[in-house]
């Protein structure tokens, strides 16, 4: 497992993990858990968020494998983006102006309505659709990754929730708002609109599905085009910061999602740009060409020693190529240079491989710490209970893998391992724990 856009069972919880599309049937979505490209769609919305109200910790993005054009909102305050909609971004501000939208539809209150229809663990149910096979595949044996999507499919459709027109206008009118309070261009969404304009002409089965879910009018493209036309912010530039940033994430998602030989005609070795070497090592990494993987990388890190994620995927290529002992120090640089909890499991699940006893205990405290901010990541718990095995900790071992089973959705799993961890764990608030997920377990399994 490990780092950077990991082609494997979401399993493996490492910062950087894709779940690549394994079965024909390319209906189910497949997440992504990358930190490098959270950070950034974080980095770029925190500004609206703030404008609308809302609490940055609250709120999540879920990273869709998908080349279509969408992004939607689910399961209170959780924005879903499909990696399409960012590659096509040309600037920061496209997909901007697209996550002011879907911020305007939470702020709104628009899910409200969907509030009866929501199950409880609808948001579990879409990630296991990625995530919920086997705790065991360490191997990154990709044959499994059609099983885990099979439990989960039809939640992603019922997910894709339809706006009226006019929750439409609402959002648009919302998300004006809030970038004219930050001071930021509305030319990005109206930019967006326009990609989508002429696709109102095509049969619903040849559109991007943003416009199955996202009705767009004339009359919308007229008040955003009114409005950008006015404001004093339009000619506004992107903060310098972000233009490299998403040159990075489009360079490594085209790295991991498209044929490494298709990679490497697009990015020829002449192409000696950031982005293009990025993109290469990812490429030869994946053939896998090691010696040019980490020749590439390193002279990213010669140029950029502080970027966690080129030590992230450094560490990858060594760990994933059987050069564990060597994959330790790159992993403890990304994580010093950013201790995102993600990282931390990455660094975590790197320590247990190892076998070394000397690193258990700084492989449990990584976890302990890292699950408190990623409950809802079933690798983070997976690792912690081998930790607390390791240690002799059984019955911290069994509630670890009770929360596995309910970030899963495996209940039955949940309901087990929490009995045991209950008949094992000393009264407190462990044991206690144990006992609130079995009821939550049973709540939700006995309410199916």
């Amino acid at each position: 497992m490990k780092i950077v856009l990991k082609i494997i069972c979401l399993l493996l919880a490492t910062n950087a993990v894709l779940v690549r599309q394994a079965v024909a049937d390319g209906d189910s979505p497949n997440l992504i858990r990358d930190v490098e490209i959270e950070t950034m769609l974080r980095t770029f919305e925190m500004p609206v968020w703030r404008a609308a109200g809302l609490d940055p910790n609250a709120m999540h993005f879920y990273i869709v494998q998908d080349p279509q054009l969408n992004s939607f909102v689910a399961g209170g305050q959780n924005i879903f983006m499909n990696t399409g909609t960012i590659l096509r971004a040309d600037r920061p501000n496209e997909l901007v102006g697209i996550m002011a939208h879907e911020t305007g539809h939470i702020a709104g209150g628009h899910l409200a309505r969907f509030a009866t229809e929501m199950h409880d663990a609808t948001i579990k149910a879409i990630i296991a659709m990625a995530v919920g096979a086997a705790a065991s595949v360490v191997g990154h044996d990709y044959r499994g990754i059609g099983g885990a999507m099979a439990g989960g499919e039809g939640v992603g459709e019922r997910s894709f929730l339809s706006f009226s027109v006019a929750q439409e206008g609402a959002a648009d009118h919302a998300a004006i708002k809030f970038l004219d309070a930050t001071h930021q261009s509305s030319k990005g969404l109206l930019d967006f609109f326009k990609i989508l304009e002429p696709e109102e002409l095509l049969s619903p089965a040849q559109q991007d599905p943003y416009m199955r879910t996202h009705p767009l009018t004339t009359e919308r493209i007229a008040y955003i085009e009114q409005h950008v036309a006015q404001s004093p912010y339009t000619n506004n530039p992107d903060p310098p910061q972000w233009i490299p940033m998403l040159a990075d994430v489009k360079a490594k998602l085209r790295g991991f999602l498209d044929p490494p030989e298709k990679t490497l005609e697009k990015y020829p070795t002449t192409d000696q740009s950031v982005p293009a070497r990025y993109a290469r090592a990812v490429a030869y990494y994946r053939i896998p060409e090691v010696d040019k993987a980490l020749a590439e990388i390193d002279s990213l890190l010669h140029e950029q020693p502080d970027n966690p994620y080129f030590w992230e995927l450094k560490g990858q290529i060594l760990f994933d190529n059987g050069r564990v002992a060597e994959s330790i120090g790159p992993y403890q640089r990304a994580v010093a240079l950013n201790n995102a909890p993600l990282m931390r499991v990455e660094l975590a699940q790197v320590e247990l491989e190892t076998q070394d006893p000397a690193l258990l205990p700084k492989a449990l405290a990584q976890l302990s710490d890292a699950v408190n901010f990623e409950r809802d990541n079933p690798d983070a718990w997976h690792f912690l209970a081998i930790a607390y095995g390791r240690s002799n900790n059984i019955g911290m071992a069994a509630l670890s893998l009770a929360e596995e089973g309910m970030a899963n959705g495996d209940y039955k799993t949940a309901i087990q391992q929490s009995q045991r961890a209950r008949q094992i764990l000393p009264t407190g608030p462990q044991r206690q724990r144990a006992e609130d997920i079995e009821a939550e377990a049973k709540r939700i399994r006995d309410a199916s």
